[in-house]
């Protein structure tokens, strides 16, 4: 179950020709109420999106009703007309919906600064399609989460249960997995009742420890998305932090997906580091590990090189001494106190579940950051993404 799992939502997915396959390219996410309470976080790269933009300051009012999504297109440096197109995306939206622009947001995946009027009347078309096509059901659910897929294998929806409320959601993500915020498209729905300045702290919880450290490939995209619609239909007032909890729940099991479906990944790491000074530290830490191709490369070559881990945290600000620090592979400690410690050998990274522990014995503060290794299909799959 995703999107429609909470009560007062509906959904639907369509096929409307943006993608030479003919899949399913649009999505439409709806709010029947009684609230309308919303939060979103967008991504930070200055190179945003149209619908970026659009839903940014859309998004102000603390307020959506409705959301459409299309893949097969960024609409990203498409100047006065891609902004154009937007506007009337959420206006057609609005029009059968009967709200106002302003309470739909509007999201898109797909190639950079492609768009013409082709693509502007296929949106427009979808959304057309997909209104008529709404339903409140498990199935319309699923068909919204594989509209949104790119370069993804698999839909991916996850679902969380509270005192008298649910959380669902969906998200499309495989490549361009970097914190911004965000790290790809993701819609998150509950029935609780909340206004929207609680799903904002919620929302900006959750997504800090989960889909911010989610590092696949170290590339920010200019349509990063999360967004949190609230529609009160439970009837249920959802206490602050269990409501938190609920929606961190669903980030976590999404952004494991994401992992998951990393483009050409053969093994998905986490790289844990504990006893750092503070929490930004351990992220720190973990992060310059994530982003290292030396490492990454190593992992795909089943090579447990503990080494290019001490030289990748050694180019951080992080306190503490690089001579005491342990690095362990698949819970074999390789490195203690700066030194070698069991042989190599005995580490087995041939099952595609890969951790890496790093202890800085600065203090007591622990952070994980999800990552992949770096493999010959990575570099076809985004070859030939243009193609």
């Amino acid at each position: 179950m995703s999107v429609t799992a909470a009560s007062g939502f509906r959904a639907a997915g369509v096929a409307a020709g943006l993608k030479s396959t003919g899949a399913l390219d649009v999505a439409l996410i709806v709010n029947d109420g009684p609230l309308s309470a919303a939060a979103g976080v967008f991504t930070v790269n200055r190179a945003k999106a149209n619908p970026v933009l659009w839903s940014e300051q859309a998004l102000q009012t603390g307020s959506a009703r409705a959301v459409i999504l299309n893949s097969g297109g960024a609409n990203c440096f498409t100047g006065a007309f891609g902004f154009q197109t937007t506007h009337q995306t959420a206006e057609r939206v609005a029009e059968h919906l009967q709200i106002g622009a302003i309470d739909v947001q509007v999201c898109s995946t797909g190639l950079i600064g492609t768009g013409d009027e082709t693509f502007r009347q296929g949106v427009l078309a979808g959304v057309d399609a997909a209104a008529a096509a709404l339903v409140a059901s498990d199935a319309a659910g699923l068909r919204a989460a594989q509209a949104i897929m790119t370069t993804d294998s698999v839909a991916k929806q996850a679902v969380a249960t509270g005192t008298g409320f649910r959380v669902g959601g969906m998200a499309k993500g495989a490549g361009m997995l970097a914190p911004g915020l965000a790290t790809m498209l993701v819609v998150i729905t509950t029935d609780a009742v909340a206004e929207s300045e609680v799903l904002d702290r919620a929302l900006r919880a959750a997504t800090r420890v989960t889909f911010d450290r989610l590092d696949s490939d170290g590339c920010m995209s200019t349509n990063d998305t999360v967004l949190l619609l609230a529609s009160g239909a439970s009837g249920a007032s959802a206490d602050e932090a269990e409501l938190t909890a609920a929606v961190t729940a669903v980030c976590d099991d999404l952004a494991e997906q994401l992992q998951l479906d990393a483009e050409g990944a053969s093994h998905d790491i986490t790289i844990e580091v504990r006893s750092a000074a503070t929490e930004d530290d351990a992220v720190t830490v973990a992060r310059s590990v994530a982003r290292s191709n030396l490492f990454k490369a190593a992992i795909f070559g089943n090579d447990p090189n503990w080494g290019r881990v001490l030289a990748a945290i050694g180019t951080t600000d992080a306190v503490f001494d690089p001579y005491a620090v342990d690095v362990t592979f698949n819970g074999v400690r390789l490195c203690h106190a700066g030194t070698p410690d069991r042989p190599r050998d005995e580490v087995d990274l041939t099952p595609r579940a890969t951790h890496i522990g790093i202890d800085l014995f600065a203090g007591d503060a622990t952070a994980s950051i999800r990552t992949n290794d770096l493999t010959h299909d990575y570099v076809h799959e985004n070859s030939a993404y243009a193609s």
